[in-house]
């Protein structure tokens, strides 16, 4: 792959940061698999729609499938390669937060120690283990090509320690933890691993509008558009192991001037 026509995984992409990145990359001439679960079907078939609207439809490919299961992970690679060849890339974003299971931590202040195990377990399985399932089927491809990449969407350190918003942010801590060994464990091969956030909370219904009811003080989700085309493009090679924040991306910039407002995943010291 050599171009602008990546194969890319994006999960989670019915809605919020997921969709938009997903009509990003289609309007930077990515080829785009775009997964979510069954309830998010009205959204994927939108997404369709939209990709019909703007004469890409033969670029995108919606399934429907769960980050958690094995079966539908390899079963969204096998659709991918059928359709177009080949997997270049995955954007392990599909995530649930903390309004998940009627619960918002940020107005109840709940304690890690009052939560629902179930739900601890629930946000683990998606947020963590579903992103390590996804990887699991899609990385052997690209070390066999040589060539791929790994993004995983995370979220700001200030969340991941932030008390009140377990077991969000000790999830997200763990991908950024993910990214740093990952990245180390497939150097040289060709493929990197990236950490990507938005820099702060984001206009999605991640954020419940009865937390924050002026929607201008969140970060638009468009915000990761630049930064996750720039990641899936050659222009990227040998850039591996860095978290990279969207709101801190200027697209009109030198990437050298982007990179340097980066910084190393995992807090690397």
């Amino acid at each position: 792959m050599t171009g602008s026509d990546a194969v890319v995984i994006v999960t989670g992409a019915g809605g919020g940061l997921g969709s938009t990145m997903t009509r990003g990359l289609l309007a930077a001439g990515r080829r785009v698999v775009a997964i979510d679960i069954g309830a998010a079907q009205p959204a994927l078939a939108a997404l369709e729609a939209e990709a019909v609207q703007h004469g890409v439809a033969e670029r995108l490919l919606c399934v429907v499938g769960s980050v958690t299961s094995e079966e539908d992970a390899e079963r969204a690679v096998d659709a991918a390669r059928e359709r177009f060849g080949a997997v270049h890339a995955l954007v392990n974003n599909a995530g649930i937060g903390m309004s998940a299971h009627s619960l918002d931590a940020q107005d109840a202040k709940l304690r890690f120690y009052e939560l629902p195990t179930a739900f601890w377990q629930s946000l683990f399985e998606t947020n963590v283990n579903g992103s390590f399932v996804m990887a699991r089927a899609v990385v052997p491809h690209l070390v066999a090509q040589g060539w791929g990449r790994l993004i995983n969407v995370t979220t700001g350190s200030f969340t991941m320690v932030r008390p009140g918003f377990t077991p969000y942010g000790p999830a997200k801590a763990a991908m950024e933890a993910a990214t740093a060994a990952w990245s180390g464990e497939l150097e040289g091969t060709g493929v990197t691993v990236n950490a990507l956030l938005p820099g702060g909370a984001a206009d999605t219904p991640m954020v419940p509008h009865a937390s924050v009811a002026d929607r201008t003080k969140l970060i638009p989700p468009s915000v990761m558009v630049a930064p996750v085309v720039w990641l899936t493009s050659p222009a990227s090679d040998g850039v591996t192991g860095k978290r990279l924040i969207g709101n801190d991306w200027d697209p009109a910039a030198d990437a050298d001037v982007n990179l340097a407002k980066s910084a190393l995943a995992g807090w690397k010291r």
